[in-house]
């Protein structure tokens, strides 16, 4: 059994997610729950659960300003928010998984699937310290570190690292500038925003290239990128005079 706890302000939130846990996660036991932070705080104290569902939105103090305020954070962790936006780039960075209220069942059970998987897995605990210290630093500016899961294990690289990604249907390949390739469980979409403002560019859908690898932009053959490890990406039409923008810009 995995015990856990629910921390939401609305009583009917904690209710509807209970109960679709009894319904759709029997494996999960609910110890308690509480309508606050200061609540949730005393409530993972008591109970060191091994997970925990959090509202991100709640009133004087919200569910990111709370993980900064806990001294132990030994559990795995689910988001559970109305708001698509409201500090879900960190969360994504961090590779955290969060439901979008209502919540859809097939989510939840994918969720705590992924989080029984890996109960005892430290990553879990790696990623929840990459989360908060984004959260106290605010977003970086320049190179940062991002969460990568893969199927046996999540990986932490630095954006600078990454020399591109490309998409295979749902999965999303990494290639490293050690060599390394990293296959991960999610679209290309789901990158894109994360790492466009930190030097990528999107020259076809399904590519993303760090352009600080690009060597030149070749016009013959439809038009590509080849980068320095001799890789050549295609251009999009449509993205060839977005592409020589971003490729002249100092930014």
């Amino acid at each position: 059994m995995i015990n856990a706890v629910i921390i939401d302000d609305e009583a009917n939130n904690i209710l509807n997610l209970q109960r679709m846990l009894e319904k759709y996660c029997p494996g999960v036991n609910i110890t308690g729950s509480a309508d606050s932070a200061a609540g949730g705080i005393a409530l993972i104290n008591r109970h060191q659960p091994d997970l925990v569902f959090l509202d991100i939105h709640m009133p004087e103090t919200n569910g990111l300003e709370m993980l900064q305020q806990l001294q132990s954070k030994d559990f795995a962790l689910i988001f559970v928010t109305a708001f698509n936006q409201y500090g879900v780039q960190a969360v994504k960075f961090a590779a955290m998984d969060y439901l979008l209220k209502p919540v859809d069942p097939e989510e939840l059970i994918m969720a705590v699937k992924k989080v029984s998987d890996n109960l005892h897995n430290k990553n879990q605990q790696q990623q929840l310290r990459l989360l908060v210290d984004l959260l106290q630093q605010g977003l970086p500016k320049d190179d940062f570190r991002i969460a990568l899961p893969s199927l046996k294990e999540t990986r932490f690289v630095n954006t600078g690292e990454i020399i591109r990604c490309e998409s295979s249907n749902s999965y999303t390949h990494f290639f490293l500038s050690n060599g390394e390739k990293i296959t991960v469980a999610s679209s290309i979409q789901e990158y894109e925003g994360l790492l466009l403002p930190y030097g990528f560019l999107r020259p076809h859908q399904s590519h993303l290239v760090n352009r600080k690898y690009v060597r030149s932009l070749v016009k013959e053959s439809g038009g590509y990128l080849l980068l320095q490890d001799g890789t050549q990406v295609p251009v999009s039409r449509a993205k060839k005079d977005e592409v020589k923008s971003r490729l002249s810009s100092s930014k």
